[in-house]
């Protein structure tokens, strides 16, 4: 590795420990496993710019970092998943004050199935420009109720529909992925599965099948219907067409080119099949335990 190759991943690890730092000291620290983790990353971001601002940097000094990165890492997917509820907010969100969410590992976390180019492209490039659109939308449509003005209504509920929807299916699908992920659900989501699609191979063919044929671009998801109390498998095209309301999305998969195209040209289905390797089944569950609570009438 060269050293402009070594400054950037310095400088990638330090974004990525200040976003774990800002996730834990955003409602406080709950726990002893988080206060102990929040003590390393601030050690490990201090030894970090010591690293930066002495050089010149030695070969010592990266491996030292490299290893420290991996084993905060591990602790931090350990420390998230006893405690998952830590990584969502229950606040009220302010007519455009919508915010890009950090993401939950490194760029390259998801490597070889995702690269990290496409993760930098995807979330600091699309999906931020989801959320800018929707701040916009919702800013617009409020000068909208101010000035009794609804000449443009149906242009900004468009666009509130379309970023809404590509800003709330990017921030599940960056959460229901994780590096050394895939293998199988367990508990009540794999009881459900099984009693809704047969087989965990049968649900897993058909959520498949239904990424590959989306026509155009958009989403496969794994929902939970309230109404009929079970779960299904759905197709979206862009973010919000032709899909079902009254239903909560479990597991969704982005199939739109921004999501694997500079990777993996025109081999879709290469990259859907891959994207089950780095399935996060502990955040699908946790999903499916809040959902399931939820239940209409039936008809």
């Amino acid at each position: 590795m060269d050293i402009k190759g070594i400054e950037k991943y310095l400088y990638d690890v330090s974004n990525w420990v200040t976003s774990v730092l800002s996730i834990l000291e955003r409602d406080g620290l709950r726990s002893e496993d988080e206060k102990h983790l929040h003590t390393e990353l601030i050690v490990f971001l201090n030894k970090l710019e010591d690293v930066v601002t002495n050089r010149p940097i030695t070969v010592e000094e990266v491996s030292e970092c490299q290893r420290t990165a991996n084993e905060i890492f591990s602790f931090s997917q350990i420390v998230f998943d006893l405690g998952s509820e830590r990584i969502k907010t229950h606040k009220r969100v302010p007519i455009g004050g919508h915010t890009l969410p950090p993401l939950p590992y490194p760029y390259n976390a998801l490597e070889p199935y995702i690269s990290e180019e496409i993760m930098r492209l995807h979330h600091d490039i699309h999906h931020k420009s989801y959320v800018d659109g929707l701040n916009k939308a919702e800013k617009m449509m409020e000068k909208s109720r101010a000035t009794s003005n609804y000449d443009l209504l149906k242009h900004w509920e468009r666009e509130a529909a379309f970023h809404g929807s590509g800003h709330y299916l990017n921030t599940i699908f960056w959460n229901v992925m994780k590096p050394n992920g895939g293998g199988l659900p367990s508990g009540g989501l794999a009881s459900q599965i099984q009693k809704d699609f047969g087989s965990f191979n049968q649900f897993k063919e058909h959520f498949t099948e239904a990424a590959k044929k989306v026509e155009g671009v958009g989403w496969s998801l794994l929902v939970w219907s309230p109404r009929a109390q079970r779960l299904e498998i759905l197709q979206t095209e862009k973010h919000q067409l032709m899909t079902q309301w009254d239903t909560i999305p479990l597991l969704v998969l982005d199939v739109w080119e921004h999501a694997y195209y500079l990777q993996y040209k025109t081999a879709k289905d290469k990259y859907i099949n891959n994207w089950w390797n780095i399935v996060n089944w502990e955040e699908v569950e946790n999903r499916f335990e809040v959902a399931y609570k939820l239940k209409w009438d039936s008809y």
